[in-house]
């Protein structure tokens, strides 16, 4: 299996530190408002991941954080007079819903800063007394020149990265990029106590202390979206390195940038869509099969065109299951003859490629392409004479490789009654040789997506 390492720019084999065991962690939302698309593309991409290397017999400890204090929490609790907890626990209640209909599955640990609060001061403690922070008036900041790396994983040099540093409140800070560590709190503001008095942490310090108390110094996978890599990756590089003296993650993931309408997506834009916003109006199996059609290193461009594109194809994949289940009800309990046999293990050489794909920096596209061979396939060559043992080996294979990429093709709920009603309707008129109302009704349900196939054992439909 090999992964784009960011850290080195190329694809490199990936052999877990020890053994079995892989240490990934996530950077997770900052808990204020609901997660929005973008969001949900890392946090997809990332749970396929998980999903793959658990799929090739690795124990993943997954580790993805919140972040509940920080100026944007501070600033909306203000607005809506709530405290900074309570309205992190209201949006962190809302993120599990919006990840649990994404299929996204419960990270191993979900740490929250504001709960490791003494594990961040004695970081912060560790990097003072070993030269690399100092403080100043009650704020603590690294010093970005005692890092000698500073900039490897954004590939930039120290003096390009101060010459674009932006000027920041405090101008008394040794050096332009330096960043700050711990923050003096201010009026209104939560706080708590630290040997430099009263205050909160900074970003970046929580992930570095989070990751090593629940992963160890030394990570295998670290991954979050593009916009992550400086400063905020660069940051915990610069913090971890220096207080463990040790290599803080061998693996680095970024996901590719989203776009709306071909251009990025803003409020001010009014192109900003949240995960409800989309699943109020889709499926959300279908926004988590769109993620998944292109390589998630590559930009991905959202539309709602695009959507139903995606959409389509889903319902391609859901119906191909739903025919294979029905197929399995009434099929024939016999022994596969010879030609049956050697057809069963096409669908070997199809799981073969499919785990080709997934090798080569989870390349979910060419993954789903394999899928979408099956189907035609499938289509062609499976039908009511199929035996019950060849059906249920296809289902098999089909159904493990979907759940490596978060797809589950619920069962559909029924059909509501106007719906059951007009199949009935038809079924009455089919009786009674009415075949002009038959066809009427038929077309009816179809401009409402749904299909009906007539068989020999009754009348079947499916959602197209």
């Amino acid at each position: 299996m090999k992964i784009y390492n960011t850290l080195t720019r190329k694809k490199e084999e990936f052999v877990p530190l020890n053994d079995n065991i892989v240490n990934m962690y996530v950077c997770g939302p900052t808990v204020y408002n609901f997660i929005h698309i973008g969001n949900a593309r890392a946090f997809i991409v990332f749970d396929t991941v998980r999903r793959y290397l658990e799929y090739k017999g690795y124990k993943v400890n997954y580790v993805q954080n919140f972040t509940d204090i920080d100026d944007k929490l501070i600033k909306r609790s203000h607005e809506e007079n709530t405290t900074v907890k309570e309205l992190a626990d209201r949006y962190i209640e809302e993120y599990f819903k919006d990840a649990d209909s994404l299929g996204i599955k419960r990270a191993t640990v979900h740490p929250r800063a504001t709960e490791n609060i003494d594990d961040i001061i004695n970081f912060v403690k560790k990097l003072i007394d070993k030269g690399f922070a100092y403080v100043l008036n009650g704020d603590v900041y690294y010093d970005t020149t005692k890092f000698k790396e500073y900039g490897k994983l954004s590939h930039k040099n120290i003096d390009e990265l101060k010459a674009g540093a932006r000027i920041e409140v405090n101008e008394d800070k040794k050096n332009p990029t330096d960043f700050v560590l711990w923050k003096a709190a201010k009026e209104g503001e939560p706080y708590w106590d630290s040997p430099w008095g009263k205050g909160r942490p900074g970003w970046h310090i929580e992930c570095s202390t989070m990751s090593t108390k629940y992963l160890g110094k030394t990570l295998d996978i670290h991954a979050g979206g593009p916009d992550l890599i400086f400063p905020h990756h660069e940051n915990e590089i610069a913090q971890s390195e220096a207080a463990n003296d040790a290599e803080f993650a061998r693996f680095w993931m970024h996901i590719g940038y989203l776009n709306i309408n071909n251009e990025k997506m803003s409020k001010s834009k009014n192109n900003f869509f949240t995960v409800r916003d989309i699943t109020s109006q889709y499926d959300p199996e279908v926004l988590r099969f769109f993620m998944l059609t292109s390589h998630y290193r590559n930009p991905i461009n959202f539309s709602h065109d695009l959507l139903e594109q995606s959409k389509s194809g889903f319902l391609r994949l859901s119906n191909t299951v739903d025919n294979l289940r029905h197929l399995l009800d009434d099929a024939l309990d016999r022994e596969l003859s010879d030609e049956e046999k050697a057809y069963k293990e096409k669908y070997d050489e199809y799981k073969r490629r499919f785990e080709e794909a997934m090798d080569d920096d989870f390349n979910t596209a060419d993954a789903i392409s394999v899928l979408f061979e099956m189907v035609r396939d499938i289509n062609t060559n499976i039908d009511g004479n199929s035996p019950k043992e060849l059906i249920e080996y296809i289902l098999d294979i089909f159904l493990k490789l979907s759940s490596v990429l978060g797809i589950s093709y619920k069962k559909r709920d029924l059909l509501d009654d106007e719906i059951k009603k007009l199949i009935e309707k038809r079924e009455e008129a089919r009786k009674a040789k009415n075949w002009a109302e038959a066809d009427k009704i038929r077309d009816e349900l179809k401009k409402q997506g749904i299909a009906l196939e007539d068989t020999p054992s009754g009348v079947r439909w499916k959602r197209i």
